[in-house]
């Protein structure tokens, strides 16, 4: 039998082979390269400035200032992100894209607006600002749609890079609000207000591009395909205007009712919102592994192991104590690529597959099959058969309405 297409049977754990790295690994593209450089000298850049701007001490002072804030929110959306995490450079590059690309551009562009006639405080602010500054975060979006199509499955996914790039951004942005405010005498204020009341705003705003990139993908219309993105991205900028505008209107008293009647409420509904699409991909993630498993893909007993959240933890532990560290590797690479065939055939079930999805599906199979026998899962509870015969190739399913064309990948 050809070991690419060994059925997902159960290895023998008194010897558990150790996977080759060169498995385990997957390369990084030229773009990815391109991508980690441009931005590491661009924040190597605003690095520097900020230094010279701040000296070391104030620089040193406003980072850490800006940094206390941001943890909490990058590891909650980690913990949303767990069902399918996203890979771990494309969330590095959401930071940084809003660290770094929309840094860059939302000053060059506000130095250029703002420096027109007719503009006064008020409208910097609360009309110029939040359309450069969502405009400019949104375009990571545009990137991703363009470059990496396959990476944005839905709702949760917009959400969760929407809100890592609004962390990057508000985290630099942040940094040289302190720097403003120590030689002003006014940190102590600056910080409660955007460290501690406020360090959500720009994580939240952008979220909203992100729910409609993330309606968008998942919908078999043309009409919602284009609209989903531009509703999104005005409620990020409309959220921003209040956001903004309501600090220069009525003094402390409007910016107080803004954030309790409207910015803490919102807050509620886009979180509620991700943990409902959480908990969807969870449900969906199971129901696509089993139709799976009729394909002979992955043992219906071993879903558990790869759909559960609290089972893949357990079964790891297991792997790490029978087999060590290098089976805890392949039981996660395994995990994530069977992930990654659930979503792909889920999406062809919903009639939103991507133009490459037979080539991309065969590419994940055969993954999984080399993965299969480095892979040591905890024993089931009842004896299991042994596997006959080879599994049977992936089949297309039929979409939720068979007169849908499949919407092709827009890469």
């Amino acid at each position: 039998m050809d070991p690419a297409m060994l059925p997902a049977g159960a290895p023998q754990q008194a010897m558990v082979p150790v996977a080759p790295a060169a498995l385990l690994r997957r390369p990084r593209s030229a773009l990815t390269w391109v991508t980690m450089i441009v931005l590491g000298l661009g924040g190597l850049l605003i690095a520097t400035l900020i230094f010279l701007l701040g000296g070391p001490t104030g620089a040193l002072i406003a980072t850490l200032l800006a940094a206390v804030s941001f943890p909490v929110l990058i590891l909650i959306c980690f913990w949303l992100d767990r069902y399918e995490p996203e890979p771990a450079g494309y969330r590095l590059a959401a930071l940084g894209w809003g660290a770094v690309a929309a840094v860059v551009l939302s000053f060059v562009a506000e130095q250029l607006l703002f420096g027109l006639p007719g503009t006064n405080e008020f409208v910097d602010a609360a009309i110029g600002a939040p359309i450069v500054e969502e405009f400019a975060k949104g375009l990571f979006f545009v990137a991703i749609i363009v470059f990496r199509r396959s990476e944005v499955d839905g709702l949760l996914d917009g959400i969760i890079y929407g809100a890592l790039v609004g962390i990057g951004f508000a985290f630099v942005e942040d940094i040289v609000y302190y720097l403003q405010s120590l030689q002003a005498g006014q940190l102590g204020a600056t910080f409660f207000l955007r460290g501690v009341i406020g360090p959500f705003a720009h994580p939240l705003f952008t979220a909203a591009t992100g729910i409609g990139i993330g309606i968008a993908v998942t919908s078999r219309r043309p009409v919602i395909r284009v609209l989903a993105p531009i509703l999104g991205f005005l409620a990020a900028v409309l959220m921003h205007a209040i956001w903004n505008g309501s600090a220069l209107w009525g003094g402390g008293q409007g910016f107080l009712f803004a954030y309790v009647a409207i910015m803490l409420p919102l807050l509620v509904v886009i979180l509620a919102l991700a943990i409902w699409a959480r908990s969807r991909e969870g449900k969906m993630l199971i129901a696509a592994l089993q139709q799976v498993a009729q394909m002979g893909w992955i043992r219906p007993e071993e879903i558990r192991w790869v759909a559960r959240l609290s089972d893949r933890m357990s079964a790891r532990s297991y792997a790490k104590r029978v087999a060590g560290k290098p089976a805890v590797a392949a039981l996660r690479a395994y995990q994530q690529t069977m992930i990654e065939v659930a979503f792909l055939h889920s999406r062809a079930l919903h009639g939103t597959a991507p133009a490459d999805l037979h080539h991309r599906m065969s590419g994940l199979l055969h993954r999984a099959a080399w993965l299969r026998p480095y892979v040591v899962f905890p024993p089931p509870p009842h004896p299991m058969m042994p596997p006959v015969g080879s599994p049977g190739p992936w089949s297309q399913p039929p979409t939720n309405n068979p007169s849908a064309p499949i919407a092709r990948d827009r890469r």
